[in-house]
This record gives structure tokens, sequence and C-alpha cells, in this order.
């Protein structure tokens, strides 16, 4: 499905057969909601599950102009606006998780809980400028330039080496990232500050980081746990991309975290 948000074509996805409370989850950079279908393949049968592409990725438009993770969050409690959900859980990963993030703090009503997943509290000054680099890189050369070093980061060995059906799955959801996409919410990325704002939210909040996850260290990713008040931290056996690495145990903290919740 397609709607417009702001000027922008925006695809996502609802699997409401439960019914239930809506749980949106929000996809990291270069990625698309697909990175999600094992979550709402689960949760649909007790939650109203809405998926989507972010600007510039999947069948998500390119931007026209640059934007901030603030228009990100800005973007999706408009697209809950037009398709009547009056609240909802919000799961993020990376990128997705700094969206979520600031969701819950520009948009607090629109708040049933919070979850993040692989991503800081605020981007580093030595951080900020790898982004910058992985932008102009794209511009350059292409996404496809940087699908295998993405891969690396995301997932340990023994998985890739153990899932290769599943990491040729994501290469190619890489792959097909519009370069300028990718440039600017890499862009978005590398201003990121949350921090400062943290300790205004309000509502349940659970933290999840992979414990082999060198591009966003779990230290960072406590920051938020230990800054929102009442927050829970878990680390996972994984990587970066903890939702895929370690499904199993993900999905069980993450279902009786909503039940709690509820």
């Amino acid at each position: 499905m397609q709607v417009n948000i702001k000027g922008i074509e925006t695809r996502y996805v609802l699997d409401n057969e439960g019914g239930g409370p809506w749980l949106t989850f929000i996809h990291p950079l270069a990625g698309d909601l697909s990175a999600w279908d094992q979550m709402a393949g689960y949760f649909r049968n007790d939650f109203t599950v809405l998926r989507y592409d972010l600007r510039g990725h999947g069948y998500t438009a390119v931007s026209p102009e640059a934007f901030s993770v603030d228009d990100l969050a800005d973007d999706l409690s408009e697209l809950l606006d037009k398709l009547g959900a009056p609240s909802t859980h919000v799961v993020g990963l990376s990128l997705g998780g700094m969206v979520a993030q600031k969701f819950a703090i520009n948009h607090a009503d629109k708040v049933d809980s919070l979850t993040v997943v692989g991503a800081p509290a605020f981007i580093r000054e030595e951080a900020r400028s790898t982004f910058l680099q992985r932008a102009a890189s794209v511009r350059q050369n292409g996404i496809g330039s940087m699908v295998e070093s993405t891969l690396a980061r995301w997932f340990t060995e023994g998985f890739r080496k153990a899932h290769p059906e599943v990491i040729e799955q994501i290469g190619e959801t890489i792959a097909r990232t519009p370069d300028e996409g990718f440039a600017k919410a890499a862009e978005a990325l590398s201003r990121f500050d949350a921090k400062s704002q943290l300790a205004s939210i309000q509502k349940r909040t659970l933290v999840v980081a992979g414990e082999h996850d060198n591009g966003t260290p779990h230290a960072e990713s406590k920051v938020i746990a230990d800054t929102v008040p009442g927050a829970q931290f878990e680390l996972l056996d994984a990587a970066h991309m903890s939702p895929i690495e370690a499904s199993q145990r993900f999905c069980a903290l993450l279902d009786a975290f909503l039940r709690e919740a509820a």
C-alpha cells in the first residue's frame, strides 16, 4: 500500500488479523520493511502490525530535500494519522531506533511503549564523519560498494556462514536502496542527538543491544536505558541485527515486554 506523506509516496504494510493494539516496526539504514517480516508474522495475531519504508528506502520515494531524524519521526506521526491509529507501541532498529526515540520525545501522546534496538542516544563526534564519508562514498561509487562491509558489521561471522540465504536476501535489500536515499538518511543520522531529551520519556521502554555489535557498542545503547526512567536493558548474543540473528530470544523479550505494557 502507498500513502502520500509530505509529498513523498510512502510504502507501508498493515497486518491486522488480530485487530489488537497498534505495533509499529521501523527498519535500519539501507534496509526496508522486510527486516521485520519474521516479527510481523509472530505478532499479527495479537496486534495491528504496521511496517513501512523510510524516505528513500524500499519503495518509498527519495526525499528531494535534506531532512533530520526529527522529520522522520514526524513522517511516522502523519502516517499513523492517515491510517487512523491513535497510538502505537513502537519498535525501531538502528536508524529506526533513533527515529523511535525522537517519536517518543516529540509525539509522546501517540506512544504506548518504546523499544530501541541497536541504536545510541546520540552520534559521537568521531562517528559523524564516518556516516558523512559513507554518504559521499555511495554518491560516488553506488550503494553496491557498501554491501559486503555492511553485512560484516551487521552479523557475526558465525551467523553469516550458517545462514547464507538470510545474508543473501538482506544483501539484495541493501543493494536496492537508492544511492541518494541512503546518502540523505546517513547525513540525517550523523546529526542525531536525543540524549538531553530522553529523561522526558514517560512510557515503558525496552532497550536491546547486541553483545558483538561493533558499529553501535552496547555501552552506547545502555545510555538510553540509564537515562529513560525505569527503562529495561537486555544484551543479546548477536551483532547489530539482533532481531534477525537472535530472533527467538528477541521475540520472547519483546512479547513479554508488550504483554506487561498492555
